[in-house]
Order: C-alpha cells, then sequence, then structure tokens
C-alpha cells in the first residue's frame, strides 16, 4: 500500500460513552473512503472493527481496535475504544498515542456519564478534541441540548462548525466553515452542496463570524488580520482552528448519522485539512525528562501501546513511530531491558486484518509479530541513541478477588495465563498474598472481571473461581501480662527441659524502657508485616544461660507469625524475659524455643488482645445531587469522612474505610451514581477492630 508522510498522517481516537456509535462512525469511514465494499453493523457482527467472539456475544466494544483509512491523499488512523469505564485501560493507551480525539455524542442523550469519565482522561493529557453529535436524524435527536452539555463540559470554547436542518423532509447539515448547506438522500452518501437558504443565514452568519473570532484569538497574526479586514477566509480560519485545539481552546463541533452515512465525509476532510498531527503537539517526553521530537531523519523510536495474543498468530505488538522510520529486518534496542528485537514482520492492522508495509514513518501507527521481549509501554529504538519513553499511567484497579483454578492440575497454567493477560492490559494486575495464600486478581469493576473469566475459559481453557480476598488483618495487646511456661519431656536417655517466665507490654515509639527489670541486652525487631518486637534479656544470676535467649525469641516469633486469635501476624510488643529453668543435660535450643513459645501464647491471651484492620484512604468524587445516598453508603460501611471539597459539580469526599467493608463498592457506588462516581483509595494504617466485630471474626 502507499505510504504516507508524516504530513499526511493523521491519528484519531474515537471514544465516547456506550452506545455513542463510534464503532459504526468508523465502519462508515472505511466505507466512504471506498476501502469496504459494504457496511457491517454492531447487530450483525461483521463490523471491521469488533471482530473479538466475547465483542459479537456481549454487542459491544471490548478492545481498542486500529483501522485505517484514505480520504484525499491523507491516511488517517482510527482507534475504536469501548464506551465503558470497565475498559479504561483500552482508552487511555489509545488517548496517549493519538493526534487528535474525536468524542462521539450520542444526539439523544449528548454528553453521558462515559463522555465525563473518559474527558478526564483527555484533559489530562491535553489533546486536541473533536466534539461529534450523532444520530442527527433519530426521532428523539436534540442537538442544542447535546451542543449544550458539550458547553457544560468544556466550557465557551466549544465552537458549532455544524448543526443539523430538515429542508423539504430531507436531512440537512449547514456548515459554518464552508458556508455551504449538504443535502443528503434517505440512503446517506454523497450530499447535495447548496447555498444556505434565505431564513438560515443570519444563525449561519453569527455562527460563522464566533468561529472567526475564536480562530484569530489563538493566533497574533490571524489576529491582526482580523483586525485589518473584520474577517478571515477559510484557509486562515483553518490555521487558527488548529491552533486553538493544539491550545485546547477551541473544540470544534460537528454533527452527523454514522449509521445512515451523512457528515461523516465532511468529517474526513477536517481531521484532514485542520487536525493536528503528531509533528504538531509537543514533543513526547523520556524518563530522564529529555525531549523527542516527531522528526523523520532522526534515529528510530518505537513506543508500544498496545500489545495482543491471537491463538493463530500468537504475540501482536502494536506502536507509534515517534521518531524516524522503521523498516522491514530493522534491529531495534529495548531500552527497559537492553535486549535486541528485530522486526521481521511489519503491518498496518485494520481489525483482524492485517496489510503488510516495507517501512513506516514518523507519526504513523503500526503492527508487529512475535517480539520476544517486548510488552506494553516499552520503546524500542535505534542503537544509534537508545531512549525510554515515559510510560502510560493506567488508572489503579477498584476491584480485587482471590482467583484459583477449578481443576488444581491447572494452578500453573492458570498464572502463566493471567501472565499473558496482564501483558495485554495492564489494569489488570496480579500478585501472590503470601500471607493469605491466595493469588490475587485486581481489575477496574464487575464487568472487566466477567471478561476476564470469560477470556480465562473460552481462548484459555482454564475453568477460574473467584473470591473476596482474605483480610490481611493484625494481631496485638492493649496491656501488660506476665506468663511462665515449663516444658519438660522424658523418653529415655536425655531429655527435653526449660522453664521461661517472661512478661509482655504493648510496645509503641519513644516509649520509656521497662521498669523494675535488670535490662542486660535489647534487641529490636522490625517486622516484615510492619510493627516490631521488642525483645529484652532481663535474667540475672544465670538461671538461663545466655545462648539460650534467641531460642526463647525465635519461639516468640513463630507465635507472632500465626496469632491466636484469626491466625494473623502479631505486632508492636516488647517482651522481657526476666526469670526461668534449666538443665545441665536436658536443656537446648528447641525446648527453650518451645517454652519460649508457649510461655509467649499464653501472656498474649491474657493482655487483652486485639484485632486491627487495615483502613485506606478512600477519596470518591460524586455529583454533587447524589452526595447524599453516598454518604448513607460510606457510613454503613464504617467510613469515617475526613473532608469535602468542591470541584465543578462534583463533591470530593475524602474518608477513611476498613478495607473490609470496601467488598463491592465498585459495583454498589455505579449503582447509586449511575455510574458517575468514580473512586480511589491506597493504603492508610492499621486502626482496631470494633469489639463486637473482632468478636465474630474470632467465633468464625
Amino acid at each position: 500500500m502507499k505510504i504516507y508522510d508524516d504530513k499526511h498522517i493523521k491519528n484519531v481516537v474515537f471514544v465516547g460513552a456506550h452506545n455513542s456509535g463510534k464503532t459504526t462512525l468508523a465502519e462508515t469511514m472505511l466505507f466512504e473512503a471506498g476501502l469496504i465494499n459494504r457496511r457491517g453493523t454492531v447487530e450483525n457482527n461483521n463490523t471491521v472493527s469488533d471482530y473479538h467472539d466475547i465483542e459479537h456475544e456481549r454487542g459491544n466494544s471490548i478492545f481498542a481496535t486500529p483501522l485505517h483509512t484514505e480520504w484525499r491523499n491523507y491516511k488517517i488512523n482510527i482507534l475504536d475504544t469501548p464506551g465503558l469505564d470497565d475498559f479504561i485501560g483500552e482508552i487511555v493507551s489509545s488517548i496517549r498515542v493519538s493526534d487528535t480525539i474525536v468524542t462521539v455524542l450520542n444526539g439523544q442523550y449528548g454528553v453521558e456519564v462515559g463522555t465525563e469519565i473518559i474527558w478526564n482522561y483527555i484533559d489530562k493529557y491535553h489533546k486536541p478534541t473533536i466534539f461529534v453529535i450523532n444520530q442527527i436524524d433519530h426521532i428523539n435527536a436534540n442537538f442544542e441540548e447535546s451542543f449544550q452539555s458539550i458547553k457544560n463540559l468544556v466550557g465557551n470554547n466549544a465552537v458549532k462548525i455544524q448543526y443539523p436542518l430538515i429542508v423539504d423532509g430531507a436531512q440537512c447539515i449547514i456548515d459554518v466553515l464552508k458556508m455551504k448547506m449538504y443535502k443528503f438522500s434517505p440512503e446517506g452518501g454523497k450530499p447535495e452542496k447548496l447555498e444556505i437558504p434565505d431564513d438560515q443565514k443570519e444563525l449561519a452568519n453569527e455562527l460563522n463570524n464566533e468561529l472567526i473570532e475564536k480562530a484569530a484569538e489563538n493566533d497574533e497574526t490571524l489576529m491582526e488580520l482580523f483586525f485589518d479586514k473584520g474577517t478571515l477566509n477559510e484557509d486562515e480560519m483553518r490555521v487558527g482552528i488548529k491552533a486553538g485545539m493544539l491550545n485546547q481552546e477551541l473544540f470544534p463541533v460537528f454533527c452527523v448519522s454514522a449509521i445512515n452515512d451523512m457528515g461523516t465525509g465532511r468529517l474526513m476532510g477536517f481531521i484532514d485539512n485542520v487536525a493536528p498531527a503528531a509533528a504538531d503537539l509537543k514533543p513526547e517526553q523520556s524518563i530522564d525528562e529529555k525531549e523527542v521530537k516527531a522528526i523523520k531523519d532522526g534515529p528510530t523510536a518505537l513506543f508500544v501501546f498496545k500489545t495482543v495474543y491471537q491463538q493463530n498468530l500468537g504475540q501482536i505488538t502494536f506502536f507509534k513511530v515517534l521518531r524516524g522510520e522503521v523498516r522491514l529486518n530493522d534491529k531495534l534496542i529495548n531500552s527497559r531491558n537492553d535486549e535486541t528485537e528485530v522486526i521481521n514482520q511489519l503491518f498496518i492492522m485494520d481489525g483482524k486484518e492485517r496489510q503488510p508495509v516495507t517501512k513506516l514513518t514518523v507519526g504513523d501507527l503500526g503492527a508487529t509479530l512475535k517480539l520476544k521481549y517486548t510488552e506494553t509501554n516499552d520503546t524500542l529504538s535505534s542503537p544509534k541513541d537508545t531512549i525510554e519513553i515515559k510510560p502510560i499511567k493506567f488508572p489503579q484497579p477498584r476491584v480485587k478477588k482471590a482467583i484459583s483454578a477449578v481443576n488444581t492440575k491447572d494452578e500453573e497454567k492458570l498464572s502463566e495465563t493471567l501472565k499473558k493477560i496482564h501483558s495485554q492490559d495492564p489494569t489488570v494486575e496480579i500478585s501472590f498474598s503470601s500471607e493469605a495464600k491466595q493469588l490475587i486478581l485486581s481489575c477496574q469493576g464487575e464487568l472487566h472481571l466477567a471478561t476476564i473469566d470469560w477470556i480465562l475459559k473460552n481462548i484459555y481453557g482454564v475453568e477460574a473461581q473467584f473470591e473476596n480476598p482474605k483480610i490481611a488483618f493484625r494481631e496485638t495487646i492493649q496491656r501488660s501480662s506476665t506468663s511462665n511456661y515449663r516444658h519438660k519431656k522424658q523418653s529415655g536417655g536425655s531429655g527435653q527441659f526449660a522453664e521461661v517466665h517472661l512478661k509482655i507490654e504493648p510496645w509503641f515509639e519513644g516509649m520509656d524502657e521497662p521498669q523494675g527489670f535488670s535490662l542486660r541486652g535489647k534487641e529490636e525487631v522490625d517486622l516484615p508485616w510492619g510493627g516490631k518486637l521488642v525483645f529484652y534479656n532481663c535474667i540475672v544470676g544465670g538461671v538461663i544461660d545466655q545462648r539460650y535467649l534467641p531460642s526463647i525469641m525465635k519461639g516468640v516469633l513463630e507465635v507472632m507469625e500465626s496469632g491466636p486469635l484469626v491466625n494473623s501476624f502479631i505486632r508492636d510488643v516488647r517482651v522481657m524475659v526476666f526469670d526461668g529453668k534449666m538443665h545441665n543435660v536436658d536443656s537446648n535450643d528447641i525446648s527453650f524455643k518451645i517454652a519460649g513459645a508457649h510461655a509467649f501464647k499464653e501472656a498474649f491471651l491474657n493482655a487483652n488482645p486485639k484485632l486491627l484492620e487495615p483502613v485506606l484512604e478512600l477519596i470518591v468524587k460524586v455529583p454533587e445531587e447524589m452526595v447524599g445516598n453516598v454518604m448513607t453508603d460510606l457510613q454503613a460501611r464504617r467510613s469515617m469522612i475526613q473532608g469535602i471539597e468542591s470541584n465543578n459539580n462534583y463533591q470530593i469526599l475524602k474518608c477513611l474505610t476498613p478495607e473490609a467493608e470496601l467488598f463491592n463498592f465498585s459495583t454498589d457506588l455505579r449503582s447509586l451514581t449511575q455510574g458517575r462516581a468514580t473512586f480511589k483509595s491506597a493504603f492508610a494504617s492499621y486502626q482496631p477492630v470494633p469489639t463486637h466485630v473482632q468478636k465474630e471474626l474470632v467465633n468464625k
């Protein structure tokens, strides 16, 4: 196929809420450009973009799919993304490598919950954005309300390029950049290009003037021209619109009917002629803060933004050419691990179809197969100038589940498969809790979890089961306690004998040294699970030989690894060994270890033991009108509200919540707020469990 230069490559990502029509718009663009001769539909499971079996089964996009179209000597790379935020990883990585965001709205609803969530990421990356109001010919479509919802989202920088109109029963679009009217037949396709009707000229001129002023504001030269002439021509307006898009101070608004092929050609023309290319954006940054400029003549640099495993192909690696050119058989260095990768195959991907190419230039998106050492977020670069691009920061998981294979013989296969799934989707995190002895899968939500389960079962043939992870409780004491234990065992020949007297107390940072003891030695142990053991040798008169003290401490630590309340780790205790007995023949290390363990356990149970639970700092972003319901739910989860801040039409709730109370929080929050609230959490501290909760846990 034709190789395009960097000035004629435009990378766009289609984002928007579920059912806004992104996949249909992409399909229509491919059809309009003649790359396919028949348009598929989501309902018939035959679109180029949604080709995975699970997408056919669920009836919605789950993966971001690369496509391309060619329009008037430009190549437009399209990334068609899911609309559900459970698959936010696919959306975020696509936003990162795109040059322009095309935010698609359902004309019946305007800006929806999904749009708001995605907008936060667009705003974070500061990417130029076009808004497209789809389904303008639907009986319930309301263009003006949809446009107003865009202004509510981005402010007065949203500017109409087009608005819809019905003339003589025909769907029309008034274009205030071209100052023409496009009239469509019921079948859509190429419109009739007409003059704007007399009754629309005043409104069209008003919108045209608004667009001219917005365009002029973003370029000093244009501003001077505007003051001199009082207007700008179409080419000058394009320059100003592009500058405004790059500054995120102008958001063009278009209207289409993707399903009936109305307005898609004009949208592609705007992307060609106005939307920024890679070289127009701020240069990418390396991890050592160096700029990586999008230049054709520089050393090759590829950034891997997506990895997919297909059963018949193996690993497919998707990349953006950030600098230079990549050719077949190029040898590039992976800067993360210094391994050399050979580009044996080079493709442009359209859904599942691969189109071989011999080279790709800066700004383009491509794919290759069977790289050995490369994963998502890696940089492949020329040996002449190895660089490492700043990685994509994926959202933290919101749902955690313990996962295990239904058939124990599949445990190893499950572990290997989960590694592959994480490689494809970094928002899936896998860890092993040595404390709970559970494999933990963390993901974005219940639908995300169901998708992972489907992939395990249908792609890899692994049946998995999920349960709530065990909570990592801690045990400690609230008062001092003294105990002693004599270990005596005789079975012919040398026996076992040890007697240990000890006192335990709660430990806290900065406390005074123990009173009433002769302190002969002190050892502080920073426990791997947090907290401390402070161990004192207070033996007087040699009643226990010095060499047995380490064995007593080993016995204490052994009990601390599995506390007597709920088998959790014990923390923050100090132990004073002050008396005991030994036998010249029968005493040994094992005897004193056993005696120390039993004495400590008995003292612990008499020291008013207390369970501690992990408490998380929880930050919840909630629409103002829904705060009451969310706060009621949080209080039922034993949350302590620490503060409330306002953020536009949202409230930010900051609270401390026990981890044990956050199971199903993601699902319940979505239900309470129609999906409009978001949250993040991080470990804060260990806090005492309420008495009634502790009683229930110990009884279990």
